[in-house]
C-alpha cells in the first residue's frame, strides 16, 4: 500500500515541477502545524502550489485577493442587523475556512494585514467580544511579491514570525522548464488531482509530530543556533524562543515525512533556512552577499 505522504509528494512534484526539495519542506510546514509564507517572482508558481497542496489535502479552500483597498470585515466577516428579529447577525468571512490563501498578503495595508495574526497564531477570531475558533485543521499559505515592487506594503515583523516558514520556488531548471512549455496546462493537470492526504490522515501526522524524538545533543544544537544569533555582531537581532520551537517542530516534520521516529542533525539543517531567513537580518548587507542562516550553518559546529 502507497504511503499517502509518498502520494502526496508524488502527485505534487508533477505540477509543480523539479521543485522537489520545496515541496517536501512546504509539507514539513504544515505537518509542523505553522504557516506558509512563499516570497518570489511573478509566474513562478505560487499560486499554483497553494492550489496543489488545498486539492491533495481535499480540505475547503478559500483564495482571499489581498489588494490596498482590503479591509479586516472583507476577511474576518461583519456584523449585518437582521431586521427580522431585531438584532445583529455575524457573517463570517473567508477566513473560517480550512485552507486559505492570501494571495500577494504584502500589497494590502499593514492594517488588514494584521487581521489575520489571531486567527494564525491562537486559531480563534475575536469580532466585536465574541470568539469564534477557526477549522481543524487551519492552514495558511500566503504568497507575496519582492518589497522592491511598486504597490507593496512591507509585512511587519509580528505578521511575518506568525509564518513558521518562508520559502521561494524560484526558476524552473532547464528541462522542467521545456516540459512546462511543451506540456499540458497546469490548470488542467490540477483537475485531474484527487485527495492523497485526507483531513483525518493530516491531523493524526500534525498530532504525531511533536512525538518524534529529538535527543538532548541536538537541543543543545538548536540553543546554540539561537545563542550565536542573539550574542554575534553579525545580526540585527536574535531569533526567538518561538523560532526555535519552530526549528525543532520543522525538523521533527522532515524526520516523520522521511518515515524516521527521531530527529537527525541534517533535519535541523534541511529545515533551518526558511524557518530562519524571514527572522534574521544581517547587520551589514552590502558588505555580504551570504544569506544570514548560512553564517549560521558555518559558524555554529553540529554535535
Amino acid at each position: 500500500m502507497t504511503n499517502p505522504v509518498d502520494a502526496f509528494l508524488s502527485q505534487a512534484n508533477s505540477i509543480i515541477l523539479g521543485k522537489e526539495n520545496t515541496l517536501k519542506l512546504a509539507l514539513s510546514c504544515i505537518i509542523a502545524n505553522g504557516h506558509l509564507l512563499i516570497e518570489d517572482i511573478p509566474g513562478v508558481g505560487k499560486t499554483t502550489l497553494a492550489h496543489t497542496f488545498a486539492t491533495l489535502l481535499g480540505l475547503d479552500f478559500q483564495r482571499i485577493q489581498f489588494t490596498s483597498d482590503l479591509l479586516p470585515a472583507d476577511i474576518l466577516g461583519s456584523s449585518v442587523f437582521d431586521r427580522d428579529n431585531n438584532n445583529f447577525e455575524f457573517h463570517p468571512g473567508p477566513v473560517f475556512s480550512s485552507f486559505i490563501l492570501a494571495d500577494e498578503i504584502n500589497r494590502a495595508t499593514p492594517k488588514t494585514q494584521s487581521a489575520l495574526l489571531e486567527a494564525m497564531e491562537e486559531r480563534q477570531v475575536t469580532i466585536e467580544k465574541t470568539t469564534y475558533p477557526m477549522a481543524t485543521p487551519f492552514i495558511v499559505i500566503a504568497t507575496q511579491n519582492p518589497g522592491h515592487q511598486v504597490g507593496t506594503f512591507p509585512l511587519p515583523e509580528s505578521q511575518l514570525d506568525r509564518f513558521l516558514m518562508r520559502l521561494s520556488i524560484g526558476y524552473p531548471d532547464a528541462l522542467s522548464e521545456k516540459i512546462l512549455l511543451t506540456g499540458v496546462d497546469s490548470r488542467q493537470k490540477l483537475s485531474a488531482l484527487s485527495t492523497a492526504l485526507s483531513a483525518e490522515q493530516l491531523i493524526q501526522l500534525q498530532q504525531s509530530c511533536p512525538k518524534v524524538h529529538c535527543a538532548d545533543p541536538l537541543i543543545a544544537y538548536v540553543q546554540a543556533l539561537l545563542d550565536f544569533s542573539r550574542t554575534s555582531p553579525l545580526f540585527v537581532q536574535g531569533l526567538s524562543p518561538r523560532a526555535g520551537i519552530g526549528l525543532i517542530q520543522s525538523a521533527k516534520a522532515w524526520a516523520l515525512i522521511d518515515n524516521r521516529d527521531s530527529v537527525y542533525p541534517e533535519d535541523i539543517q534541511a529545515v533551518l533556512s526558511a524557518t530562519t531567513e524571514h527572522r534574521l537580518s544581517l547587520q551589514n548587507k552590502a558588505a555580504s552577499d551570504q544569506r544570514a542562516a548560512h553564517v549560521l550553518l558555518t559558524e555554529v559546529a553540529i554535535p
